[in-house]
């Protein structure tokens, strides 16, 4: 058994947060129907380079971006334009315990698919919507996207280096931060909302907003302004309440070394040689390493250019000083502990046979996450979904089809 084995997802979500949602759920077991728009589908089935190519063909199939955040759903190509397909969906929302969309505030209204509609229909209905701004406020109306909202958020401000500098800027983080992260609190308020409902039988209307979501995951920075009334800026790679805890250049490269307290500085020191340095008052505890940043910092990296990036790794590992390499994604994937813990999977797709896939960190012991199915086709499972759980025949979908409501 999974976690979720006994959990129906219907998922009207597109491009990346949602998505992220569902295939997380998917991933702990849910049955995820993703309805899709016949003919094109998820639109980030086109975000490419790279696509998948037909092995035999080598014609070009989706993108690797659709192929990151939809493994393990069934997909259906439903018209949801039309009235027949806006009956599909409703039943198929009859028996779901879960419904996760992401259409701008009011999209679904007009077909009677939002909430409170969908809640007459089937009162234990969780459903999750995720847009930029919220379900109110000024912005509510609003199209959100992930990099405005790393910007709107905050994130933005303390992203780069510092203006003065060369190459100063603020900068967006080099992964959609803000559309992942809310797909990520998603699951956590639909696996909440789950458990409310086996108390009180109950769903209810989960309203999730990437703006909320990245000016949470602000955290330690957002606090700092709100309790000392000043705005952190950009840092670079520096940390800004601990030192030393950045890159550092060495002979051939670069390598992070993050001290986390004054042990690891006083070892980091005389490993560099330097062992004057933890007993000198600017630098012995981490308060005078911030206060005398600069100092240090030059310091340190006079010693780091000695040395190539594997010799200053394996000395710093010897001593137990945390540091590490920058890795490229080939690095990352060829690194021995990403490799014992299995982080890159294969599953089954019925194009290509299978495909490479990026593991789920979710590691349970008892209900463990499997990867017996992959990123659908679109409309891979319309027939097999439409019969299964809506009890239509070969020619009932036939019709369907022909009108092109699926």
């Amino acid at each position: 058994m999974r976690a979720l084995d006994d959990i129906l997802v219907l998922d009207l979500s597109r491009v990346l947060a949602g998505p992220w949602c569902t295939q997380t759920l998917a991933d702990l077991g849910a049955r995820v129907i993703k309805v899709e728009k016949p003919g094109s589908g998820d639109d980030t089935r086109g975000w490419g380079p790279p696509f998948l190519a037909d092995p035999q063909t080598g014609e070009k199939g989706d993108a690797a971006y659709y192929l990151a955040a939809n493994r393990g759903k069934h997909s259906v190509t439903i018209d949801m334009a039309s009235p027949d397909g806006q009956d599909l969906i409703r039943r198929l929302a009859a028996r779901a315990d879960v419904l996760v969309e992401n259409y701008k505030l009011g999209g679904l209204a007009k077909y009677g698919l939002d909430y409170a509609s969908l809640a007459m229909v089937n009162p234990r209905l969780v459903y999750c919507s995720i847009t930029g701004f919220g379900q109110d406020g000024p912005y509510a109306p609003r199209a959100g996207y992930d990099f405005m909202i790393q910007a709107m958020g905050g994130l933005m401000s303390v992203t780069g280096e510092k203006d003065a500098l060369p190459g100063g800027g603020p900068q967006k983080a080099g992964i959609a931060i803000a559309d992942l992260s809310t797909g990520l609190h998603a699951a956590v308020a639909v696996l909440a909302a789950l458990n409310q409902r086996h108390r009180t039988g109950r769903g209810q209307h989960i309203d999730m907003a990437l703006l909320d979501v990245q000016v949470a995951m602000m955290s330690n920075q957002a606090m700092t302004y709100l309790v000392s009334g000043d705005a952190p800026g950009r840092a670079g790679n520096g940390h800004a309440a601990i030192v030393p805890y950045q890159a550092f250049p060495t002979a051939d490269g670069h390598l992070i070394i993050a001290v986390g307290n004054d042990g690891q500085f006083a070892r980091l020191a005389d490993q560099l040689g330097h062992p004057e340095w933890a007993v000198d008052q600017r630098f012995t505890l981490n308060r005078s390493r911030v206060e005398h940043r600069a100092e240090l910092i030059a310091l340190i990296e006079a010693e780091t250019r000695r040395h190539t990036s594997a010799q200053l790794l394996d000395a710093l590992e010897r001593r137990q000083i945390p540091c590490g390499p920058i890795n490229t994604m080939d690095k990352v994937f060829a690194d021995p502990q990403v490799q014992a813990r299995h982080l890159r999977q294969q599953v089954p797709h019925a194009l290509a046979g299978t495909i490479p896939t990026v593991a789920s960190p979710l590691r349970l012991s008892d209900s463990p996450v499997s990867y017996d199915r992959g990123p659908p086709l679109l409309g891979e499972h319309t027939d097999a979904v439409l019969g299964d759980l809506l009890g239509l025949d070969a020619a009932m979908v036939a019709d369907l089809r022909s009108r092109g409501v699926v």
